[in-house]
């Protein structure tokens, strides 16, 4: 006889299983280890017996070889490997099959994020102070060690670092209030199918230049459904560093038509260089936030082999 171990996703609500999970329920006696296993008051409704049992290894493999036993497992793997070591002692040992009665969908890892930082947020003293503006150092140092990883080529670094940055998204949402994390992910779908019409809609794009233009144009239209005065410098933020925001309010006045004579004799000394620096470096087609960020890791590098030089004998 079988021994059926049917499996769920803690991610996804008690009580959607697949067809095959409520078939091998139906089919043998059902056990569980503990009383408060989400599943039971849905199998209890759809009048399923559950027997729970004092988890033992040896026993349920015995007591699997004359009938068929059905486990309802939660989250331990230990168990089951000690299940299966116990049936294999046997001279007869069951048969032991695994029936997923749910799956974790993509981005299902994120409901546990989410659990993890509500309850942080209630039990920690440092996370349950912390405020938006308290937080905002480590947006930014962590939105710039997603760039570091990225420019070093470190896609295995990049992987913890978007995981960092991931968190700070799901801070500031549960310190919000008035929304939380479900409808800041709600605000960004509806705004990613509104501006892709050629994927979500009817709309043709065949290349990136027309999937811009749409872009552009549905903001204007949102813009101008707000009533809202429309600037080709709408949405650069200010807060950027300054080299990028130059070139970014050079970029959006160049695409809107801007006259180059605007951009010049801007500033005073200094400021008036390293802008005209930025405008050619725009004319040419140059990114120069990526230029100097080149040349100071260049110069980084100059550095640490001049500390590590040989030591002059003295």
């Amino acid at each position: 006889m079988p021994l059926i171990v049917v499996t769920s996703s803690p991610r996804v609500a008690p009580g959607l299983l697949s067809h095959q999970a409520w078939q091998a329920l139906r089919s043998g006696r059902v056990l569980a280890a503990s009383a408060s296993h989400p599943q039971l008051p849905y199998l209890a409704e759809a009048g399923i017996e559950v027997t729970v049992a004092e988890p033992d290894a040896a026993r349920l493999a015995r007591e699997a070889v004359a009938d068929t036993v059905v486990w309802l497992a939660e989250d331990d793997e230990d168990f089951m490997r000690a299940v299966g070591h116990a049936a294999i002692a046997l001279d007869e040992p069951p048969v032991i099959e695994v029936v997923p009665g749910s799956y974790d969908l993509p981005g299902a890892r994120v409901l546990d994020l989410v659990a993890v930082m509500d309850r942080l947020r209630t039990e920690c003293p440092w996370d349950r102070k912390q405020t938006h503006e308290s937080l905002v150092p480590y947006l930014l140092e962590e939105a710039y060690e997603v760039l570091e990883t990225i420019e070093q080529g470190d896609h295995a670094a990049l992987r913890e670092e978007l995981g960092d940055l991931l968190l700070q998204v799901v801070f500031h949402a549960r310190v919000a209030e008035g929304f939380d994390v479900d409808d800041v992910a709600a605000g960004i779908v509806d705004k990613l199918v509104r501006r892709h019409p050629h994927v979500f809609g009817t709309v043709r794009a065949d290349s990136a230049d027309e999937v811009n233009d749409n872009w552009e144009a549905i903001k204007a239209a949102e813009r101008a459904a707000r009533n809202e005065e429309p600037s080709v410098l709408d949405g650069v933020p200010l807060g950027q560093p300054a080299l990028s925001l130059a070139a970014q309010l050079l970029r959006r006045a160049g695409r809107g038509g801007a006259p180059d004579a605007l951009a010049a004799g801007i500033g005073q000394g200094l400021g008036h260089e390293l802008f005209d620096l930025v405008r050619r470096a725009q004319e040419a087609g140059v990114d120069p936030e990526a230029e100097l960020r080149a040349a100071a890791r260049a110069y980084r590098d100059r550095v640490l082999a001049w500390e590590a030089r040989p030591s002059s004998p003295s």
